[in-house]
């Protein structure tokens, strides 16, 4: 067996007799991937150093925002701008330096997610959209590996295992049996749009720690085949048995090559509308000039942008401007997150007329989340 790091770290589980050092071994040697480094991920992550598990992976491409730091416990303020999966390894890293851990500072995708999760001997998903859950549940299907699936969203959380082969006599279930197909986009809101009560990513995303660890070391019972779900307002718990579903409306990957070809954002209905820019897109648009950029938020919205010149327009008043505007060559109109701004450019093709109208994709916070990621690659 590999001596333990420090007998004294993990002395109050060693002392458990359903535990022991046999326990404590296999997580040292045991290896998770966190998916997300967020809500869900910042307590799995912070209970799994803790506990000792030997490698852990932090995938994550986004950067830390004030409106994080309600929930996202890892970061402070100091953090803002910088990008969330380093500045989790480095605090990680102070909690336990004896863990190893490796950082992804990329985007998930069924380009890399075959290579990155085949490295890790069980996965926590701790994404926040259904594109990104169920390609990481048909590359655990494909590749055998264990997933510990959780969602929160306004008031309610949700914590699964999925494909864990620990009872041979149990079918095993996977985020498909669970949702067999994607709900659309108005059947299932964000926490962006729909809002979170910060404690509750803490309490599930603990759990799936929890869980994680159960399947390492293969004490109590995990929650293969079930789902639990768990109300703060009126501390409910609920806990239901998952079965077999074929009650799918696509063939869903069989192989590697199958996955990497997979569309997953057209399986989920998002689709790149040829209107959108991106972030980079609309400063080059700005750069070139001749574009006249609208603000169709309403007056007073956060956060203020003063960055480069605009008019300001909202949604609900621009019936009444088209007139000025429609002359025009070229627009790009933004919002908060892209939505308002894409029902002006149909507006504006309602109109009629010839002016060119682009959407700033993802609203202005993806755009100053994509300027705050240059300037810290820069510093």
């Amino acid at each position: 067996m590999k001596p333990l790091h420090s007998y004294e770290r993990y002395q109050r589980q060693i002392l458990l007799k359903e535990f022991g050092e046999t326990a404590q071994q296999k997580l040292l040697l045991a290896s998770v991937l966190v998916i997300g480094a967020g809500g869900l991920g910042c307590p799995a992550l912070q209970y799994l150093v803790a506990a000792g598990v030997g490698n852990i992976g932090i995938i994550d491409f986004d950067v830390v925002e004030l409106s994080n730091l309600q929930r996202q416990t890892l970061f402070s303020v100091d953090d803002i701008g910088k990008p969330k999966a380093t500045v989790a390894a480095q605090k990680l890293h102070r909690i336990n330096p004896e863990i190893n851990i490796e950082v992804y500072r990329e985007k998930l995708t069924n380009k890399n997610a075959w290579d990155i999760l085949s490295r890790y001997q069980t996965i926590i998903d701790g994404s926040d959209n259904f594109s990104t859950r169920y390609m990481v549940n048909d590359a655990c299907v494909l590749l055998k590996k264990p997933l510990v699936f959780g969602a929160v969203l306004r008031f309610e959380g949700q914590v699964a295992v999925f494909n864990n082969p620990a009872e041979p006599q149990h079918p095993v279930t996977s985020y498909r049996d669970l949702f067999p197909n994607p709900p659309s986009a108005h059947q299932a809101p964000s926490c962006n749009e729909a809002g979170v009560i910060g404690v509750l990513p803490g309490i599930i995303g603990t759990l799936q720690a929890a869980e994680a660890i159960k399947i390492i070391t293969g004490i109590g019972e995990p929650l293969n085949n079930q789902m639990l779900t768990y109300n703060v307002n009126n501390n409910s718990f609920f806990k239901f048995l998952i079965t077999p579903s074929n009650n799918r409306s696509v063939t869903v990957p069989t192989n590697k090559m199958e996955f990497e070809n997979f569309d997953y954002d057209w399986h989920c209905g998002i689709v790149k509308n040829r209107e959108e820019v991106t972030a980079d897109e609309f400063d080059e648009l700005r750069r070139e000039g001749d574009v006249l950029v609208i603000d169709v938020r309403e007056i007073g919205e956060l956060p203020a942008v003063v960055e480069f010149p605009f008019l300001h327009i909202p949604l609900s008043v621009i019936d009444q401007k088209m007139n000025e505007i429609s002359n025009s060559p070229k627009i790009v109109f933004f919002c908060q997150s892209g939505k308002r701004s894409r029902l002006a450019i149909q507006k504006m093709q309602g109109m009629g007329g010839t002016t060119e109208c682009f959407s700033l994709q993802g609203g202005i916070e993806a755009w100053k989340k994509n300027q705050a990621g240059k300037t810290f690659n820069k510093a």
